[in-house]
Order: structure tokens, then sequence, then C-alpha cells
């Protein structure tokens, strides 16, 4: 993985000509550092769908990105002050408090809100003393690491003349537009929100306070964007029922309240497919490619992913032991390449996920493996590039996560890929919304319907094939990530002018600290 010197200079910032500069705001931001053996402070692009998908937002317009210092390396390059990114873009990493931080990502983002919103509490994951110590981690963790954020936002905001806006980005932030609002009331907010949005039911897990208090947060925003028009619609339903002060109007999908109007509306996420194959045009990826052609088989299967419960790793390994046991005619034929990134790896449900993983693959590979042939092939590691690679190999890319806002594999995969590939994608996905006529849709849940799937996938013929590839990629460029950003940008251009008359009306909220 490429790796570069910190840079503290502000020599490379152009400021962006006469563009007005956005404030994005986010848990994770787009660089990681580190110290290497010469102690000198380095850094290399983070991992992690939102940094990911943003780090092309930031080479379109001039940002300043505000982000959490996770590591060690991150808290020396926040002692050293912002980072220039280069052509108007910098980034300020907020340095918290150590305790709080691992209480609002360790005990209530990740291991609660992450599984309550994902729609897992009755597969185990949410476990009954998360909920008994979600108060102490809103209220230690949570509410003071948002505070941070929110307030380093506010101070670019305040501190510079050409603030197009905020936006927020992600289930890490919901208090954090409420904050910034009581700072900063003249500044538009908008807050997109990357995973999907839960019943009714699922936010009843939860003390009630916190419920109203994260639904107060995103109040504050000018609009509250999300991946599809479900998770837009089951927020309306969510604030008529948590909000009793609100004004809803579903038809408009506008909510009226403490004097402003809030737009609540989808914008699925999108790849950038000219940055994706340009990456792939390098020496580094020529030497993956013919690495991964010699772990491939006669068809090969690719799935790439997190390794994280709600993107149903097991069931699809379950499904692929089933079509062997079923199909014999695939044994030996068929090669499935996991490219799985290690993730949250301190959280034990993450832990014992992972294992249960890899011990199912060596049952797999021991039960119909023979000699020459091993079914499955692991590559456990973080390497984005590597993954992209196998991306281009496929003849089936399988994503059958049980619930995801979106997942961009689904379109990266469709977007690099050499072969006309087919793509197995769950209902459940967010991506199946758009990418519906060229995929072959599953159930996440039904794993002897995934392996039916995979039968009919890896049996189709030529033209088959090249039909619902050229349906795929028709999918990606009607809505590519160029048009998701002017989108964005046209709706905070909209918010700024109607955020100044909103302001002389608004009547400022608080966050409850007694959950």
């Amino acid at each position: 993985m490429d790796t570069q010197r910190l840079s503290t200079s502000g020599k490379n910032d152009d400021g962006g000509g006469d563009q007005r500069r956005i404030i994005v705001v986010s848990n994770r931001g787009p660089l990681e550092h580190f110290v290497d053996e010469q102690g000198e402070l380095r850094h290399r692009t983070a991992g992690g769908g939102v940094a990911t998908a943003l780090s092309s937002v930031a080479e379109s317009v001039p940002l300043t990105w505000i982000a959490s210092a996770l590591s060690e390396g991150d808290r020396e390059a926040a002692r050293r002050g912002p980072i220039y990114l280069g052509r108007g873009k910098r980034l300020r990493l907020v340095a918290a408090d150590r305790g709080a931080l691992d209480l609002f990502y360790n005990h209530f983002c990740n291991p609660l809100l992450w599984f309550l919103q994902h729609s897992l509490y009755d597969n185990g994951y949410l476990r009954p003393q998360l909920i008994e110590k979600a108060p102490e981690a809103w209220e230690r963790g949570y509410l003071p690491i948002n505070q941070a954020l929110a307030e380093a936002a506010a101070a670019e905001a305040r501190g510079r003349g050409d603030c197009r806006g905020v936006m927020l980005h992600d289930y890490h932030l919901y208090a954090a537009p409420l904050f910034i609002r009581n700072l900063c009331p003249r500044v538009a907010l908008q807050h997109f929100v990357h995973i999907p949005w839960p019943s009714l039911e699922a936010w009843q897990l939860l003390p009630r306070p916190i419920v109203d208090s994260i639904h107060e947060g995103l109040l504050a925003n000018d609009s509250v964007v999300f991946q599809n028009e479900a998770s837009a619609q089951q927020f309306l339903v969510s604030c008529w029922s948590f909000v009793p002060d609100a004004r809803i109007d579903f038809s408009q999908s506008v909510i009226r309240h403490r004097g402003r109007s809030i737009r609540v509306w989808a914008n699925p996420m999108a790849v950038n497919v000219f940055e994706l194959r340009a990456r792939l045009a390098s020496p580094e990826a020529e030497r993956y490619r013919e690495a991964l052609q010699a772990e491939a088989g006669e068809r090969t299967i690719v799935r790439v992913d997190r390794m994280d419960p709600s993107k149903n790793i097991l069931g699809g390994f379950r499904a692929f032991g089933r079509l062997l046991q079923e199909r014999p005619e695939w044994r030996g034929r068929v090669k499935f390449l996991a490219f799985l990134v290690p993730s949250r790896t301190s959280i034990p449900e993450y832990r014992a996920y992972a294992e249960n993983v890899l011990k199912l693959v060596d049952e797999i590979n021991a039960r119909y493996g023979s000699p020459g042939w091993s079914p499955i092939k692991v590559f456990y590691e973080q390497n984005r590039l590597q993954a992209l690679v196998g991306l281009t190999l496929y003849d089936v890319l399988l994503v059958n996560s049980l619930a995801d806002g979106m997942n961009l594999v689904a379109k990266e995969g469709p977007a690099v890929n050499q072969t006309d590939g087919a793509l197995v994608l769950s209902t459940t996905a967010g991506a199946f919304e758009e990418l519906r006529d060229g995929a072959i849709a599953v159930r996440a849940d039904d794993v002897e319907n995934t392996a039916r799937a995979l039968h009919t996938a890896l049996s189709l013929g030529d033209d088959q094939r090249r039909e619902r590839a050229y349906l795929l990629r028709r999918a990606l460029f009607r809505h590519d990530l160029g048009r998701w950003l002017r989108l964005m940008l046209e709706d905070l251009d909209e918010a700024m002018t109607s955020v100044a008359a909103a302001s002389r009306s608004f009547s400022s909220g608080r966050l409850d600290l007694r959950a």
C-alpha cells in the first residue's frame, strides 16, 4: 500500500479558486496516520466505505474535512495542526478523550447502533448489557465526541467567509447537527445517513430519551439524505412517532420543526468509475492480476466485504457448500475467491464472527477439496487494490448482505469487471433498487435460494451474461458519482438561501443528558 510523509505545509493549498468551501464531518477521515521505523509520521489511504466514497468527492470541490483522530498516529497528526491535501483541501483531526472515544466507538456506535439499524437485534448480536449500559455510553461517549466534532465544524464555518455549508455523514454523528446549529445558527446543515433507517420496533429497544435526542439532533439539519426512498420514508414515520411537535408532510417529504423546514430525500451513493479503472491500470495492479489469475478456476466466484455479520458472509459460504453438495459437476471447476477485510476486531461479536467464518471455510475445503483444487481461497487483509483486481476477474460476484444502506461493492464490481460477470444480489442490499434489472436476486436469509442463484449465474450463456452486464453498467452511468455530488451541492445551496430567514425563528433545542 502506498504511503506518504505527512505534510502540514499550506503551500499546496491553492484555495480552490473562487469556489465556496464545504465542511465535511465524518468519524473516519480520508487518511490514517502512523509512525514508521525511522520515526517519521506517515499516512496511507483509509479504509471504510464512507472514507473511500468521500475521498472521490474531495477531488471535486474545495473542502475542509473534519474527523476523529482514531489512532496514535492520528493523534500526533492532530497535535501538529491542519493537514493540507492540496487543491484547496484540508484535513482537521480532532483528538478527543480516549475514554470517551472508546465508549463512543466500541460501546455505542458499532455494537449498538450498527446492529440495531441493520435489524440484527433478533440474531443474538445485540447483547442485553449493551442496552443496559447505553445511557452511560451515550452521555460519556457519544455526546462528547459529537460535541467535539461539532465545535470544530462550527469554528471552521465561523472562521471562513466562503462556507457553502456543512455536510455530515452517518450514524456516528446524529447529535452533532444540533450542537452546530446552537453554535452557528446561520449555516446550512446536511446529513447523509449511509446505513438503513430501521423500523419503530428497532428504536424502541433503546431508552426513550436517547431515541428522542437522536431525532432532535437530526432535525437540526436543513436536509436529511438517505441511500434509498424506503429509508427516507421510514425516517418520516419515525419522526411522526417520536417527535410529537413535528409536523410531517408525507406527500412532500418535509418535516416542520422548531420554526424550520427539513427536507427528507434519497440520493444513493455512487462510485467513481473512471478513478477505479485508473487505479487498475498501474503496474502493481498487473502484478496482482497475474497472481489472482493463477488462483482462479474454470469459473470464479468473488466476494469483497468487511468481516461484518450484516454482510452475511457465513450465509454465502453455506450456500456455496450447498452448491457443491447438490451440484457435484462444479467440484474441481469453480473457485471462490473471498477478499475479507478485518473489521472492528476489538468488539467480541466481530471477533467471534470472523472465527466462525474461517472455521466454515476450513470445513468446506476439507469436505469438498481434492488434490490440486481447494474450493475457497480467503484473502483476510486490508488490501483494496488486490480486491479491486479480484473484481475484474469474477464470473459471479456474490453480494448477499442481510441489510445494507447501499453496498458499493455491488457497483464497483460491474464498473471494473472484464468478463461480463453476473451479479447475485440480495434484495435487502441498498444497491438492489438501482441494479435489479441486471442482477440475479436472492433472499439473504435463504441458503437454498442462494445456492440455486449461484448455479444459475455460473450456468449463464455468453449472450445472457453480456445483456445482464450491460444493464448493470447502464444503471451505474445513469447515477454516477458526479450526479450524486451535484445533487448534494444543489441541496446545500437551496438550504443556504433559506437558512437566514429560518434562523430568525429557530428555537434552540437540547439533547437529553439524562438518558
